[in-house]
């Protein structure tokens, strides 16, 4: 199962956003790499079908995103950097209600988040509303909800920040083992580069442009640097984080 990108440019009012993408996504963690503003988020919501491709295309292994889109979804799990769920219904609801869209039963639902709740240490807050959790709970109740309908593909924009370090700890290192284990294409975007690991495919973005993309690893090698800030910060002068 892969993603592939292929000469994707878009831009708002004449103003190019992203320009010229090329990449893809195999099986695994994959890191979009990027300062705020750099364009993460639209190409995001380009890959869930919220905005139109103006130019290229995208392609979920066999299925093309400008034709495809309902196949698409049914296939995709995906956790947006704003909260999308309803803070005035209980956890439970929320997760049975996404499960009812997809045509499961309140039951099936239950069933099969059970697992991921114990392992993000929420199973004992599913008749809690969700508005009286914090940021880093209900983060991880989207997370659950997006793995109801069994995806074959995650899309994480900037899902951990603002929150606590356990929270950042607990959340990455749940999808990375998922990837593993359910053989899931992973995209997680993000801005910190604490949370990218040497063997990860990494792909930078900076101002709508792809600047670099290969193994960590691979690309410290190529650049000479010893860690992803130097690299980046190296890749992206004079703009480089600071």
């Amino acid at each position: 199962m892969s993603i592939t990108i292929t000469d994707v440019t878009y831009s708002f009012k004449a103003k190019p956003v992203l320009s010229d993408i090329n990449l893809s996504l195999k099986p695994g963690f994959n890191v979009l790499l990027g300062p705020n503003g750099a364009g993460k988020s639209t190409l995001l919501s380009l890959l869930t079908g919220q905005r139109k491709i103006q130019q290229g295309k995208i392609t979920f292994t066999n299925y093309d995103i400008s034709h495809d889109t309902r196949a698409i979804m049914a296939q995709l799990g995906v956790v947006f950097q704003q909260t999308t769920l309803d803070l005035d219904l209980t956890v439970l609801q929320n997760l049975t209600y996404f499960g009812a869209l997809h045509g499961l039963s309140a039951a099936t639902v239950l069933n099969r988040i059970t697992p991921v709740l114990t392992q993000l240490a929420l199973i004992d807050r599913l008749q809690d509303k969700v508005r009286s959790l914090n940021e880093g709970h209900r983060r991880r109740v989207e997370i659950a909800r997006c793995m109801i309908h069994l995806p074959q593909y995650l899309l994480l924009d900037e899902a951990t920040v603002g929150l606590d370090v356990d929270s950042r700890k607990l959340i990455i290192e749940h999808i990375r083992a998922l990837a593993t284990a359910q053989h899931l294409t992973v995209l997680w975007t993000t801005h910190l580069m604490d949370e990218v690991l040497e063997d990860d495919p990494l792909f930078i973005l900076n101002q709508g442009k792809l600047i670099e993309q290969g193994v960590c690893h691979t690309l410290l090698a190529k650049h000479q640097q010893s860690s992803v800030f130097d690299l980046y910060r190296t890749l992206t002068q004079p703009q480089g984080l600071l």
